[in-house]
């Protein structure tokens, strides 16, 4: 595995590859604020062998790659923002948007030589991953969308608990010990209730988000980009690709409804609901995850069986 940098028009992205640089690629794009490092290196190396080039980066304003300091997120006060956002109003004015964001991840394939990737996109990953499909349908081999949302109007809010725990940072003055704190607090309220992380994990993955790098400011900008993309359904009908929209049962930050709009929205799509799976991906459920990337992964090969794919809205 290689940790590198690649020159994307103004931007720099921080990547590091994982398998044999020769297999089909895969292009891992993580949520808001989440480093690359939240697609586990034992993940990466585990969907790298089943034959693969993976590939996983640092979003723009956030990890390793190129923060935008000074730059004004946008669309607002916060709250009567998402408002406007969830009954459908585009925010305007934004810094960027998903669309930027989905060039960035174009212009990594660029750089790398790479003219076809399966795209793999979790979270606001999975919204820059359904823009990216649409955008940029030559070079999506595949899309799969991980418990996401293409946030079409009137979609059921978030669950109020799990959102207040992302939105609220740790105070101002904060030290390092209360800002793991908080994120260790944040991932056990918006993850997988039945396949909790030990205590003494998530700190230890915790420490390691904030010694790479802490910078909440780029959250702001990120969330604004997904506000200020607006409703993604128009993207999704457009997208030609063999997609999988992937999603927990149990997450009630993005909830089950998001899945099942994309899927609805997307020619063609299928949808796979995982039981007790929260917002995130949680080590017990690796295998099945991988099993099921790979599965959406040969669907672009003419030979391979369909029938025991899970149709869209099942």
């Amino acid at each position: 595995m290689t940790v590198s940098t690649a020159k994307v028009g103004d931007i720099e992205l921080c990547f590091e590859e994982f398998g044999n640089p020769a297999d089909p690629a895969v292009l891992l794009i993580m949520g808001i604020g989440a480093q690359m490092v939240f697609w586990r290196t034992e993940f990466c190396q585990q969907l790298a062998g089943q034959g693969y080039r993976v590939i996983r980066f640092d979003n723009r304003d956030c990890g390793l790659s190129t923060k935008l300091d000074g730059v004004r997120a946008g669309g607002g006060a916060l709250i009567p923002t998402m408002a406007k956002f969830l009954a459908g109003v585009k925010i305007t004015d934004t810094a960027y948007t998903l669309v930027d964001m989905a060039a960035d991840a174009a212009g990594l394939l660029d750089h790398l030589g790479i003219e076809q990737a399966h795209i793999v996109g979790a979270s606001m990953g999975g919204m820059i991953a359904q823009v990216f499909a649409a955008e940029h349908p030559d070079r999506t081999q595949t899309v799969t969308i991980i418990m996401s949302s293409n946030n079409q109007p009137f979609l059921p809010p978030p669950g109020p608990r799990q959102l207040m725990a992302l939105l609220k940072p740790p105070p101002a003055g904060a030290t390092r010990e209360e800002i793991i704190a908080n994120s260790v607090q944040v991932g056990r309220t918006i993850g997988s209730p039945k396949y909790r992380q030990s205590q003494a994990k998530s700190y230890l993955h915790a420490a390691e988000y904030y010694d790479r790098s802490y910078y909440p400011k780029g959250f702001a900008r990120q969330f604004a980009a997904i506000m200020g993309t607006g409703n993604l359904a128009p993207f999704d009908n457009r997208i030609t690709s063999p997609a999988l929209v992937l999603h927990g049962r149990a997450d009630k930050l993005m909830r089950p409804s998001g899945a099942r709009a994309i899927a609805r929205a997307i020619p063609g799509a299928r949808l796979a609901l995982i039981d007790g799976m929260g917002h995130d991906l949680p080590e017990p459920l690796w295998g099945r995850v991988i099993a099921k990337l790979t599965e959406n992964f040969a669907r672009s090969e003419p030979a391979q069986d369909e029938t025991e794919s899970e149709a869209a809205g099942r």
